[in-house]
C-alpha cells in the first residue's frame, strides 16, 4: 500500500484548495468525495447565482471568468472541473470515508467505493474539508422520510399544477416558493418565525412578501408541520391544527457539519457553539495529525466561513503539514 503525505476527505472548493497548496510543496495526497467534485455545488439550485464576484471563489491563481457580474453555478461546476484537471489532483469520486485509525505520521482512511467495494489509504496527515451542505436539518415528524420530502430544491418544473409545501423563512425557502409559484405550483410557505428572515436577500425578500399580501403564495408563519402523509400535512398554526392537501414538501430547514464523524475520531467540539477546537495559525485539531479547513471550523455558526474566506485554508494547512513532515 502506497503512503500519502495526505488524506483530504472531501472534494469541494475548500478541499480543492488543500489538494492544490499541498501539490505545490511536492506532497502527495488524494482527495476522498463521497459525491461528485464540488458535491455541495452541484446540489445548488440548477439556475442559481452566487452573491458574489468570480473573483471570490478562485482558487489556485487560475481566473474565473463569467458572462455577467456574479457567476451562476453552471459556471462554477466548469470553473472547480477545470483547476482539478490543471492541476492533476487525484480525485476519488463517490468514496465515501467510514472511518480513519491509526495516529498522526500512521492513519489509515477506511473507505467504501460506489460498488461497495472497501479501500484503505494510508497516509501520515488528514485533512478533514467536509463542508455541511450534505446534511439537512430533520424536521422529526412522522413521514419525512416519503420520497414526496425533498431536502434539495433543484428547479420548479416537475412540480407544476401540484399543491407544494415549503417550509422554513429564509433564502433557499424563498427562492423556492417563488420560482415555483412562477412554474405555476400552488405554493403554501410555512415557517416557525414571525416573517420572512431579514436575512434574505434584498431583491427576494419584498417580491416573496408581494405575493403573499395578495394571496398568490398562502403563508402560515409561527407554524410548523406536525405530519406528513402521502397526500396531505397537518400543520400547527396560531389558530389551531389543519391538514392541508398536498403533493410535495420541500423542507428548506439548513444543514449542519458532520458533527458525529469528527467525533469519532476524537475531535471535541465547544459545548456552546459545537465549534471544534483547533489550533488557529494550523488548524490543527486536538488529534494529533488531523486538521480542518472550512466551514466546519466554525461549528454551527455556519454563516462565517464560505468558499470565499475558507479557501485561504488550504495555504494555511499545507504550510503547517509541510514543516511538520520536515521535523520527523
Amino acid at each position: 500500500m502506497s503512503v500519502y503525505d495526505a488524506v483530504i476527505v472531501g472534494a469541494g472548493p475548500t478541499g480543492l484548495a488543500c489538494g492544490i497548496e499541498l501539490k505545490r510543496r511536492d506532497l502527495k495526497a488524494v482527495l476522498l468525495e463521497k459525491g461528485c467534485l464540488v458535491n455541495s455545488i452541484y446540489n445548488y439550485p440548477t439556475n442559481m447565482v452566487f452573491f458574489t464576484t468570480p473573483e471570490l471563489l478562485e482558487i489556485g491563481d487560475i481566473p474565473m471568468t463569467s458572462m455577467y457580474e456574479k457567476p451562476t453555478r453552471t459556471e462554477a461546476l466548469k470553473y472547480y472541473r477545470r483547476v482539478a484537471e490543471f492541476y492533476r489532483l487525484d480525485v476519488r469520486q463517490y468514496e465515501r470515508v467510514e472511518r480513519i485509525t491509526g495516529h498522526d505520521g500512521n492513519f489509515v482512511a477506511h473507505t467504501v467505493d460506489r460498488f461497495g467495494c472497501p479501500r484503505a489509504y494510508a497516509c501520515r496527515k488528514v485533512i478533514l474539508a467536509t463542508g455541511f451542505y450534505d446534511r439537512p436539518n430533520l424536521l422529526g415528524v412522522p413521514g419525512e422520510d416519503l420520497p414526496k420530502v425533498i431536502h434539495y430544491y433543484k428547479e420548479p418544473h416537475p412540480y407544476y399544477d401540484m399543491d407544494v409545501a415549503v417550509i422554513g423563512g429564509k433564502n433557499s425557502a424563498a427562492i423556492a416558493a417563488l420560482e415555483l409559484h412562477w412554474t405555476g405550483a400552488r405554493v403554501t410557505l410555512i415557517h416557525r418565525g414571525e416573517g420572512i428572515s431579514d436575512k434574505v436577500k434584498y431583491w427576494i425578500k419584498p417580491n416573496l412578501e408581494n405575493r403573499i399580501k395578495n394571496g398568490e403564495i398562502k403563508a402560515y408563519f409561527r407554524s410548523r408541520v406536525l405530519e406528513i402523509r402521502p397526500d396531505s400535512i397537518r400543520v400547527a398554526t396560531p389558530e389551531g391544527e389543519i391538514w392541508l392537501k398536498n403533493d410535495f414538501v420541500f423542507a428548506m430547514t439548513g444543514y449542519h457539519p458532520d458533527v458525529d464523524f469528527m467525533a469519532s475520531l476524537g475531535i471535541r467540539f465547544d459545548p456552546e457553539t459545537q465549534r471544534p477546537y483547533t489550533d488557529p495559525e494550523t488548524l490543527e485539531s486536538e488529534r494529533k495529525g488531523i486538521y480542518l479547513a472550512g466551514v466546519i471550523v466554525a461549528g454551527m455558526n455556519t454563516n462565517e466561513i464560505f468558499i470565499e474566506n475558507g479557501r485561504f485554508h488550504g495555504k494555511q494547512i499545507a504550510e503547517a503539514i509541510a514543516a511538520s513532515l520536515c521535523r520527523t
